[in-house]
This record gives structure tokens, C-alpha cells and sequence, in this order.
């Protein structure tokens, strides 16, 4: 072809395809992720995404960390401070997972699991990836820091995955996502809230129940937590209740020392099993907090006569496991005659004893609808709150509010330090007009429960869907002053009575509920009075 003549166009030819815009970054990290997803089904170590989701979280979490210590790294350098690695080379993201093509198979299995001897990336031998990162320790003076926050993460990591052929593709693909750049760390955490919401399925027919996010964002608002304070949840999970509390007390910054305050002993979180700690974890990091506090034990183990000033916080947000059942040892740590199977009712009288004195401490906890009315051990407790704290609020809420885990209605007890109770407001939480019941595909939304933060903002007045009852009657006691029932299960006296829209199966599932509340309140009853069957 000569030189500067255009080539010739065939006859009826199509003009040139224009390139194909460019994907954005939602769309990039959810097919990063997919496809790593995709890559470790083909691996038969891995039983489902209870399996696959935590290893990408904590290897996302490595990334995650060596992407911050790049950027800490870059601003020592500009400032002249001298800067030590919470994690050194060659254990870094970095050095073994960086360089594309690098320890794979066996080799990059051992190098993750082995004790010792396992070859590392610049060639030498030495103990592995996970007992290097489990070894970690704070800084001397430095209190809780980012090496005793990988430490107790990776003390809970199995890996289960059988192939370090596909590890290392996945590692790959992790490799394409930045956690230094902005807009890839807020798509991420909306990316990695997604796959959250598909654990919580998972969970979720275990009897975990997590709480939707607007419940979440309504109980953080109407507590109004300030810069300076303590916030606490005793069974955080996946850390939604602290995120949303982060995110609150973030937007109080004013200074240098208003951040200082924020990152250094604001949040306090307790969550026993591994896998949502983990979760958690990774949660609070990507939202921005540096050294998540999170207890990997269970919050009741601790006698309950020996919690302390030191031990007391702020603000208390969390929605308790419903049901379950404790060891004799944690049992051991309630009195006698508060001693019960129902994990909620435990943890109410742990909350009550953590919140600080004088007025100052403020809790609004999700209790399932059985609380409010449950005698026997429940009726003790409730009086024991009612009595010892200011139960001023109870927000009911409606039901299948935590589809697609439960259709029981749920409430948020809000009560306070400086008791006892004189009045007890009630608000019930109203349907949208023509449903009978939310459901997972349509869920309670943010803007329905703004009539309620108002409410509670006002004071808790009367009103079309709230009431006020005086405490002095909740609580009936037998001829030596022995508390036999509380029951806090009361209606609006102004609701008209409801047509029940629920369909046989629906009736006939609350009633067998029912009568299996009613079977185990028996079962305590009997152990109380030491009876056998």
C-alpha cells in the first residue's frame, strides 16, 4: 500500500463499531467477584457459599490491609515519620500474591497452613502465612492496633479449599480490586453488604436472625449517640448495628482529635462464632474504622455480679439471638432465679448491668414477641427492668419485618439507667396501606419508620398509633411480694380490632408456635422446682 493513500472501503460496507463504553467500577467489582465465586465452585473442598463467601472476605481483608499499609506507608514518607508494617515482607499481600504467577498449587497451600518450613515467596523457608499473622502483636503502649485486630481474626481461619491451582486464580482476580482508590472502597462495601445479605439466607434457617436496615438506622437515630460516648453491641454478627453507629458519630467530626476520639474506643462489639466475626471484622474496616474492637467470646460468660464501672458503656444497640440454648457454665453466671434457656432474656439482664449509671446509659434492644408476655423467669426479669431502669419506650413492630428468616413480630425496648419506670409509651409500628405483612421481596423501607423516630424524638406523646401506661400494675406479685407475671404484650386501646388476613397455614403455624412457647415455659418451670420427668 502506498504510503498516506486510505485504504478502500468496501461497497456497502457498516461504518466502524464504536468502542464499548467503559464498565463501571459497581460492575467490575461484581464481576471480579463473580468469577472468583465461580472459580472456587469447581473446588470439592468447599461446601457451598457458607464456605466460599469467608474466604473471599478474608482474603479480601489481606487486600484490603496491604492496599491501607501502602497509603500509611506513603504518607509516613512525606511527613519523615519512620513506619513499621503491621505485616512484614515476605508475608504481605504484596510479596506472595501480588506477583501474578507466583507460589501455586501445594506450594502456596503449604505457605498459608504450615507451622514451619514452608517455602515463601523470596525463596526461603519459615513458618507459614497463618501462624505468622496469628503471632501478631500489639504494639507496647500502643493498646488495641491493627496487628491484635489480624491476630484474632486469623485465629478462627480454616482454609478448606483443597486445590491452590484455583486458590491462585482467585488470588488473581482479588488482585484486580483497589482498596486505596475511593470510589472502589464505597462500591465494595455496598458489593460486600450484598454478599452479607446471602449469608444472613444461610443463617438465617439456623435461627439467626439479622436485622433489616432500616430498624438499624431508626434505633442509631433515636438514641442520637454523641462523639465521646461508648457504643456497644453484646451480639454484633456482621457488626451492622456499629457500622451504622460509625456512620453517625463520623458525621460529629469536627477536628483531628474528633477522629482521634472516633477511632479510639468509640465501638465495642461481641460476636462468638467465627464465621460473622470475621464478617464483622471486614465490615468496620471497609467503612473506615481502623481497629475494630470486636470480643471473639461470648458476651454472657462473664459473672454477672462482677461487671464494673470499667466494664460500663454509653449506648447499647443489638438485637440478641432469639432462642438458643447456653452452656450450665454461662448459666452459672445469672442468679438462680434468673436463670433461663431464652438467650434474649439473658442478655437483657447483661445489658441492663453494662449500661453506665445515673441516667447516662441508654439501650433499645430487638426482642422477639414472646417476651413481652412470657411469665415464670421472664416476668422476674422484665420487673427487674422495669424497676431498676426506665422503660420508657416500646416500638411493635409488625409482621414479617425479618422475612425471609421469621414472620414472629419483633419489638425495641428503649430504656435508660436512673429507673424505676412511672410510664411505659407504646407505638404501634403501622403496614403500608394494603399489605398484610412485609415480605423478602418487599421489605420495610427507611421512610416508614420516620414517623415513629419522630414520635420518639417528641417525647413518646399519645396518639392515633401510640399509648401510655402507667408502670405501677405491670408487675403482679404473689402474697410474699414473689413477682408471678409482667406482661408488657398490650394493644393499642384506640385500634379498632383487625381482620386477620393470614391464611389457614399461617393461623395454624402461630398456633403450634404458640403452644410450643407454652411447653417450654412448662419444661423451666420443672427444672426450677427440680422435678423429673
Amino acid at each position: 500500500m502506498a504510503r498516506g493513500r486510505k485504504p478502500k472501503e468496501a461497497k456497502g460496507a457498516a461504518p466502524p463499531k464504536a468502542a464499548p463504553p467503559a464498565r463501571s467500577t459497581a460492575q467490575r467489582l461484581d464481576s471480579i467477584v463473580k468469577s472468583a465465586r465461580n472459580a472456587l465452585r469447581k473446588d470439592k473442598g468447599l461446601d457451598g457459599d457458607t464456605d466460599r463467601l469467608p474466604l473471599l472476605a478474608w482474603l479480601m481483608f489481606l487486600k484490603l490491609l496491604d492496599d491501607a499499609e501502602r497509603v500509611r506507608e506513603a504518607e509516613a514518607r512525606m511527613e519523615g515519620r519512620p513506619f513499621r508494617p503491621v505485616v512484614e515482607p515476605p508475608y504481605r499481600w504484596r510479596d506472595w500474591a501480588g506477583p501474578k504467577g507466583g507460589l501455586t498449587g501445594d506450594d502456596l497451600l503449604r505457605f498459608l497452613t504450615a507451622e514451619a518450613g514452608a517455602l515463601r515467596p523470596d525463596g526461603t523457608t519459615g513458618p507459614g502465612l497463618f501462624a505468622t499473622l496469628r503471632g501478631l502483636r500489639a504494639e507496647e503502649g500502643a493498646g488495641r492496633d491493627r496487628r491484635a485486630v489480624v491476630a484474632t481474626v486469623f485465629e478462627g481461619v480454616v482454609l478448606k479449599v483443597r486445590s491452590g491451582h484455583i486458590l491462585r486464580d482467585v488470588v488473581d482476580l482479588l488482585g484486580g480490586i483497589h482498596f486505596d482508590a475511593s470510589d472502589e472502597v464505597f462500591q465494595l462495601s455496598r458489593l460486600y453488604e450484598g454478599m452479607l445479605r446471602q449469608l444472613r439466607d444461610a443463617a438465617g434457617a439456623a435461627g439467626e436472625y439479622y436485622t433489616p436496615r432500616p430498624v438499624v438506622r431508626f434505633m442509631v437515630r433515636a438514641l442520637d449517640p454523641r462523639l465521646g460516648e461508648v457504643v456497644e453491641d453484646p451480639a454484633c454478627g456482621t457488626a451492622g448495628f456499629l457500622v451504622e453507629a460509625f456512620a453517625h458519630l463520623k458525621a460529629q467530626r469536627q477536628s483531628a482529635e474528633d477522629e482521634r476520639r472516633l477511632q479510639e474506643g468509640s465501638l465495642r462489639g461481641g460476636e462468638a462464632k467465627p464465621l460473622p466475626f470475621l464478617l464483622g471484622q471486614m465490615n468496620l474496616l471497609l467503612h473506615g474504622l481502623d481497629a475494630p474492637d470486636i470480643d471473639p467470646g461470648n458476651a454472657l460468660r462473664h459473672r454477672l455480679a462482677e461487671i464494673g464501672e470499667a466494664q460500663r458503656v454509653d449506648v447499647v444497640l443489638t438485637n440478641p439471638p432469639f432462642g438458643g440454648e447456653e452452656e450450665a457454665g454461662v448459666l452459672d453466671n445469672f442468679p438462680a432465679d434468673r436463670r433461663t434457656a431464652e438467650t434474649a432474656l439473658l442478655f437483657l439482664q447483661l445489658i441492663a448491668r453494662k449500661l453506665r449509671r445515673g441516667g447516662r446509659g441508654r439501650a433499645a434492644v430487638v426482642v422477639p414477641n414472646g417476651t413481652l408476655f412470657e411469665g415464670g423467669v421472664a416476668a422476674r426479669i422484665k420487673a427487674d427492668l422495669l424497676e431498676g431502669c426506665d422503660l420508657h419506650a416500646v416500638v411493635r413492630l409488625p409482621e414479617g419485618v425479618f422475612a425471609p428468616y421469621t414472620d414472629i413480630p419483633a419489638n425495641i425496648l428503649f430504656f435508660r439507667t436512673g429507673g424505676p419506670t412511672r410510664e411505659v409509651a407504646f407505638w404501634e409500628q403501622p403496614l403500608p396501606e394494603g399489605r398484610r405483612k412485609y415480605t423478602k421481596t418487599q421489605p420495610m423501607l427507611d421512610a416508614e419508620l420516620d414517623d415513629a423516630l419522630a414520635w420518639y424524638r417528641a417525647g413518646c406523646p399519645e396518639g392515633e398509633r401510640s399509648w401510655r401506661v402507667p408502670a405501677e400494675g405491670l408487675v403482679r406479685r404473689d402474697a410474699t411480694g414473689r413477682v408471678v407475671a409482667c406482661n408488657l404484650d398490650l394493644k393499642n386501646p384506640r385500634a379498632a380490632a383487625k381482620e386477620d388476613h393470614r391464611t389457614p397455614a399461617e393461623i395454624l403455624a402461630a398456633a403450634i408456635g404458640k403452644e410450643r412457647e407454652a411447653l417450654r415455659h412448662l419444661e423451666e418451670m420443672r427444672a426450677l422446682l427440680g422435678l423429673v420427668a
